[in-house]
């Protein structure tokens, strides 16, 4: 490692809205186990499933079924 760093000529991230944010967010144990049973089977993690399906979601303007009997 170098004592010191040189960024004059470096530039800002060109991709900040791609970049993901963190939130905290209530889900069920057995919607955890799911993606992570599917995760297990893909092999990829489970939370990046969690965010593929959300973003399937909202690109296709799926609403959730509500039913409050």
């Amino acid at each position: 490692m170098r004592k010191e760093y040189n960024f004059i000529n470096s530039m800002k991230n060109p991709y900040p809205a791609r970049l993901k944010k963190q939130i905290t967010i209530k889900i069920d144990g057995e919607t955890i186990d799911y993606f992570k049973s599917l995760a297990a089977e893909t092999g990829i993690p489970y939370q990046n499933l969690i965010n593929l399906y959300l973003a399937d979601c909202a690109q296709s303007h799926k609403k959730p079924k509500l039913n409050w009997k």
